[in-house]
């Protein structure tokens, strides 16, 4: 029976590494992802840390408008566009 049992280990510790590789595999193959193909939990944290220097920078941006008199009266702050519209490039 022990002579059995010498003679099956290895194959057995061979499987049990192979079947550990393909669930590992499998797992970070199958793991939900953004639509540019990072992971879900890589995105997670890039936005959080995106976010706060994003925050941060707004806050930058708003204590800079309000110190020069406010957004109405900069240069380039107004969205309307130049011109009549349709028809003023002569077609």
């Amino acid at each position: 029976m022990w002579d059995v049992l010498s003679a099956l280990i290895p194959p057995a510790v061979v499987a049990t590494a192979f079947c550990t590789f393909i669930y590992k595999l499998l797992r970070k193959e199958m793991a939900p992802r953004t639509s540019d193909g990072r992971l879900v939990s890589e995105a997670d944290t890039a936005s959080s840390s995106s976010a706060t220097v994003a925050d941060s920078a707004t806050t930058a941006r708003a204590d800079d408008v309000t110190a020069d008199g406010g957004a109405k009266t900069t240069p380039g702050a107004s969205t309307e566009v130049s011109g009549d519209g349709a028809g003023s490039d002569g077609r």
